[in-house]
């Protein structure tokens, strides 16, 4: 056992860093959430006895006391573009003949990823600390928002292991869990139901969870967006020193390795059909998520490659988005079941008979946004 305040201190910090990573980026929780409480509750106490050895990179320093007075516009130090986009597989094709003929005979591997419906900002990291969270904003110049990420609970303050980069500049996405959002909008009708007794005027739910994830953002204390329970996923870099992948595979594994959640279900191929191919598989998986995409992205592999292709003013001529309609229609509910993910997220699936909606077969629906299915058209079989 350590033998003074200072050590007890470094000990827990080490050992909530550690269950943070096995929860967030492994997926593969250790301990139970109350035991989790124990240690943050023990740290706690000894940070409070012992102000002195509190530092900006502890666990307990996520949110902040105080709201900021206003958002502070910064310039971003490599632009963060916009994607080109298309809701065509023959566009699709047309965007790799034009990359074919950039790049000759040169075999390109390509790479899928969910392209997740949330709020855009890029994470910098000095010497392994979070130094600035920024938004998107034009793509040139976006708001400071340190004091709402270092909220977000799967957003390390600090990077796990020794050979962090002096500089590392993470293209992430925050967003908000479906069931995050049904908990959310619980919690509102349970006070509005107390207003409608006191002849109040009750609150307005939340639409979808990128609205509120936008809206959290950018507030300007934080104390309510760290109520909101964001998240986020790493998928891109901006400016970065020292770093060692030469593919983007090998830098989501290097993003995993200093304590931060990737985006999920990211697969490499040899060829461009076959990573259209498997965009059609996705598609049809999308229940199984607990949180909104908006299309998905198809991007070259290789750094190098990269380079040669280079970009246009306004986007990088290396990947691009797929995106589809989201389509509504009728069908007979044959019956509900509960799917529980690897953290404990509980997902209600709807199975349906098979219904065709453009071009794809919907046989499973995720029900978090139930109040948005119509009892006329959803029958019990």
């Amino acid at each position: 056992m350590p033998s003074n305040p200072a050590d007890e201190i470094a000990r827990l910090r080490d050992e909530i860093r550690h269950h943070d990573r096995k929860y967030y980026v492994e997926a593969s929780p250790e301990i139970a959430d109350r035991e989790y409480d124990r240690l943050m509750d023990r740290l706690k106490g000894l940070e409070s006895d012992h102000p002195d050895l509190v530092t900006p990179d502890s666990p307990t320093q996520r949110i902040g006391d105080e709201p900021v007075e206003g958002l502070e516009q910064v310039e971003h130090r490599v632009p963060m573009l916009s994607i080109d986009n298309t809701y065509s597989i023959a566009e699709l094709e047309k965007y790799a003949e034009r990359t074919a003929r950039i790049l000759g005979d040169e075999p390109v591997q390509w790479v899928v990823e969910l392209k997740i419906d949330g709020v855009a900002v890029s994470l910098i990291y000095e010497e392994g600390l979070l130094a600035r969270a920024v938004t998107r904003g034009n793509g040139r110049v976006g708001d400071d928002v340190t004091h709402n990420v270092r909220t977000v609970a799967d957003v390390p303050l600090r990077l796990a292991g020794d050979r962090v980069p002096p500089v590392l500049e993470v293209r992430a996405e925050v967003y908000m869990a479906t069931s995050d959002l049904v908990r959310l909008n619980e919690e509102i009708e349970s006070r509005n139901e107390e207003a409608r007794r006191a002849g109040k005027k009750p609150e307005p739910l939340f639409a979808n969870t990128r609205n509120v994830t936008a809206g959290s953002i950018r507030l300007l204390d934080p104390r309510i967006a760290a109520q909101r329970r964001l998240r986020f996923f790493g998928h891109g870099l901006g400016l970065v020193e020292g770093l060692r992948a030469e593919t983007h595979m090998d830098f989501l594994a290097e993003l995993a390795g200093y304590g931060l959640p990737v985006t999920p279900h990211v697969e490499c191929f040899d060829s461009f059909p076959a990573a259209v191919d498997h965009c059609q598989t996705l598609i049809e998986r999308l229940h199984e998520l607990d949180f909104e995409i908006d299309g998905l992205v198809l991007k070259v592999n290789r750094f190098d490659t990269r380079e040669r292709l280079g970009a246009t003013s306004k986007s990088p001529r290396w990947l691009i988005a797929y995106k589809f309609e989201k389509y509504e229609g009728s069908t007979r509910l044959k019956t509900i079941r509960v799917q529980v993910g690897k953290t404990g997220a509980v997902t209600p699936v709807a199975e349906l008979e098979p219904l065709e909606l453009a071009g794809t077969t919907v046989s499973r629906a995720s029900l978090h946004n139930a109040d948005e299915i119509e009892r006329k058209d959803v029958r019990p079989g």
